[in-house]
């Protein structure tokens, strides 16, 4: 990593500090993140250590420009991505760092800062009326919204742990009497619909109340923090901006509840990777806090060590580049690159079992914690000990006891393509109707997406950084996602309060073969009478040159219905071998369930009984192939139809759609082949090497396809429909050919 001239000369006043040896304060803090213990093995290795020197170097530039530019604690006016959003957030960021830095590197100032930002903070607080920004269902003093106001705790709290010795005890009781017992009191208290739920929000409410007790050495706010509020006047039927349930009748609350409900024992977050991610932070750093002020509590081991497991779940819940999956709600571009996962790799590390394999995702993140877990990682990676963080294919379970259904992630080796196959749980106010959706990943690059989110986070002009409207009249609905709509409408028609109530079943996963990895799942509620059974495979075979997805996706249903079944494609349509008409002028595809916002861009009928479409992106060709009828319709759309702030992107989609048939099976190949080169203006493989995939078998009992290749060999996929028992032994004869197996499916050579 290259520095700045700054950052060098940071580093050489790390070594100059590390040969003066300032002592060690004396007292019972730090005693949260830092400790005196740790405090003591820094210092002792400074100046030998380079990604701890590195580290330390780089929170000395940032919170030496931050004292030369001067405090700033502005009366609140902006939502995210406003000033005084920005402002607030860059403070406690600040403050918790330079806490660190007075310990590490014995430096009054730091502690001074630290102190000066405080005793602005008591100043303003007491003054503050509630946000004047009334979009959140439980706004902020500091923020418009109390979730960024317990962010903000969280961090101060840590800031006020470092210097919590340093200062006089009557500015402490200042602190406490005027700023620290009211905000917490605040967030907790008067805001039981934020703080009393189990939610990615309540867990940062429950941390930042537990961080500031543990500091003030307040008994009641850590019993608060970790079991919530006993009687908090909650109503049933009350709920959030995001269309969810702040909390049932019965409901457990509290920091430990959170730990409790919304992991899996696999360490799965029901609410998907990305908002994982935001959470880990307070799950982790409270956690660690209760284990270095309260050890006898347990926490960091509570339930089985789930947060630990959760750290090594979420690392194989991303593609090659480290960007997590887009499930549910969620930005893309987010990685394990960001803060919060330099802390939960340091904390999984230090803390849990010394993985090497999180050692080389902390040499790539280049920086470590200014604390005991981030100078162990440094050490580590120091002595040579960091090995490649081995992804694999993984099966995690969702829910409390893991049986509400998943998400299964199959990889070919060395990710060369990764198939993500959601069969989970709603995932609370963050979740999508899309059961049984997939995306897929040639490497770092998506090539059948999730759209993800409708937000541009903290980005002022677009609805000040917080969630649009197309978030649920789009993103969230069924038709968004690579799953199948029955008659345009949205998995449980698009109803939280139902869908929170299903969840789909796995049938069989088994990722033990070369040559296929395979998952099938079941959806039984989404529209009442139907039954979707999904079933994807991500191949390995001589016949393609590199690795291919097989989709198999059966319906049954009471009556007769039209089923779309849309793919979301990145980059351009080189050719289709339908008869396609182009529309003019372009027209929404329909009028609802996110129907409104798809331009209907050309409409075709299929030549025969196979169709394809290839298309081109970042340099590599991809083709699918589906087999058909020929009463299908073939319809190309684009995204932004309805949509009058063009909040939504412009993505293209490729939709088979099949009309009045009860019982159905689309099955297809989605194959990667070939690659182009602008720089020698020269393709390689531009053709598939899939001829076709045709299903020979739809009984009650069975379902098979059949891929054909340009070779002329065939491959057989069979599913057990009835019974995925590894004791079960099967036979199936098709045509002259009998087929004999035991468990869920059979693949072979036909």
């Amino acid at each position: 990593m290259k520095l700045s001239r700054l950052l060098v000369s940071a580093v050489a006043c790390v070594a100059l500090l590390a040969c003066s040896k300032p002592p060690v304060a004396q007292g019972g803090h730090p005693n949260l993140i830092l400790t005196k213990a740790g405090v003591a093995a820094i210092r002792a290795e400074l100046g030998s250590v380079p990604l701890f020197d590195q580290s330390v170097a780089a929170a000395v530039e940032l919170v030496d420009a931050e004292i030369a530019l001067g405090i700033d604690t502005p009366v609140p006016v902006h939502f995210s991505g406003g000033y005084t959003h920005k402002r607030h957030k860059q403070n406690f960021i600040v403050a918790e760092k330079a806490g660190m830095l007075y310990h590490i590197l014995g430096d009054e100032k730091y502690a001074q800062y630290v102190r000066d930002m405080l005793m602005q903070y008591e100043a303003l607080y007491k003054t503050l009326p509630v946000h004047p920004q009334k979009r959140s269902y439980a706004p902020g003093k500091l923020f418009w919204q109390c979730l960024n106001d317990s962010n903000w705790l969280v961090y101060m709290a840590q800031a006020y742990d470092a210097i919590y010795d340093w200062l006089p005890a009557d500015e402490r009781d200042l602190l406490e009497a005027n700023l620290f017992r009211p905000f917490a009191d605040y967030i907790s208290l008067e805001n039981p619909q934020f703080y009393n739920r189990v939610h990615n929000h309540s867990t940062w409410g429950n941390a930042a109340v537990g961080m500031i007790g543990l500091v003030m050495k307040d008994d009641e706010l850590i019993e608060r923090a970790l079991y919530g509020i006993e009687d908090d006047g909650l109503a049933m039927g009350l709920k959030d901006d995001d269309g969810g349930w702040i909390k049932m009748p019965g409901q457990k609350a509290g920091f430990l509840a959170n730990l409790e409900e919304p992991f899996s024992p696999d360490g799965y977050y029901t609410e998907g990777p990305y908002y994982q991610r935001y959470a880990m932070y307070p799950f982790l750093i409270f956690a660690l806090a209760m284990h270095n002020a309260q050890p006898e509590r347990g926490i960091l081991e509570y339930s089985d060590g789930v947060l630990l497991k959760a750290v090594d779940a979420l690392l194989n819940l991303s593609d090659a580049d480290g960007e997590f999956f887009a499930l549910n709600d969620a930005q893309k571009g987010m990685s394990y690159y960001t803060s919060s996962l330099v802390t939960a790799v340091n904390i999984a590390y230090h803390y849990g079992a010394g993985n090497p394999g999180l050692l080389s995702i902390a040499e790539r993140q280049g920086e470590v914690l200014l604390a005991d877990a981030g100078l162990a990682v440094a050490k580590g990676i120091a002595a040579g000990q960091a090995e490649p963080f081995a992804k694999r294919s993984v099966n995690l379970g969702d829910g409390p006891d893991g049986s509400q259904g998943g998400v299964a992630v199959l990889r070919a080796a060395d990710e060369a393509l990764t198939l993500v196959f959601k069969y989970s749980a709603q995932g609370l106010s963050h979740g999508h109707y899309d059961k049984l959706s997939f995306s897929l990943f040639e490497r770092g690059d998506e090539v059948l997406q999730d759209y993800g989110l409708v937000r541009f986070v903290n980005i002022e002009q677009k609805g000040g950084g917080n969630y649009l409207p197309e978030n649920k009249t789009w993103a969230k609905q069924t038709v968004a996602h690579n799953t199948l709509v029955q008659n345009r409408g949205s998995h449980f028609g698009g109803d939280y309060d139902t869908g929170s109530r299903h969840h789909s079943e796995l049938h069989f996963y088994d990722d033990s073969r070369a040559d296929i990895q395979i998952a099938s799942a079941v959806e039984r509620n989404a529209y009442p009478g139907t039954e979707l059974r999904r079933t994807m495979a991500v191949v390995t075979t001589a016949q393609s040159a590199k690795p291919l997805v097989l989709d198999l996706l059966r319906v049954r249903s009471d009556a007769a219905n039209q089923y779309d079944l849309p793919f979301y494609y990145h980059g351009q349509l080189l050719e289709s071998d339908a008869s396609v008409t182009q529309l003019t002028p372009l027209r929404p595809l329909g009028d609802s369930a996110g129907y409104q916002h798809l331009w209907l861009e050309a409409a075709g009928r299929p030549a025969g009984e196979q169709t394809q479409l290839t298309w081109l992106n970042a340099g590599k060709f991809y083709t699918l192939t589906s087999a058909v009828t020929e009463a299908d319709e073939l319809l190309f759309t684009r995204l932004g139809s309805n949509d009058p702030n063009f909040n939504l992107r412009r993505d293209a989609g490729f939709m088979l759609r099949r009309d009045g048939v009860a019982d159905t099976v689309f099955a297809s190949v989605i194959e990667p082949h070939g690659s182009y080169s602008p720089v020698s203006e020269s393709s390689t493989q531009p053709r598939p090497a899939v001829a076709g995939v045709t299903v020979v078998v739809d009984t009650q009992a069975y379902t098979a396809v059949s891929v054909a290749y340009q070779s002329g060999q065939q491959q057989l996929l069979i599913v057990a429909n009835d019974s995925a028992d590894s004791s079960v032994e099967h036979q199936l004869t098709i045509g002259e050919q009998s087929y004999q197996w035991r468990g869920g499916y059979f693949f072979g050579t036909r």
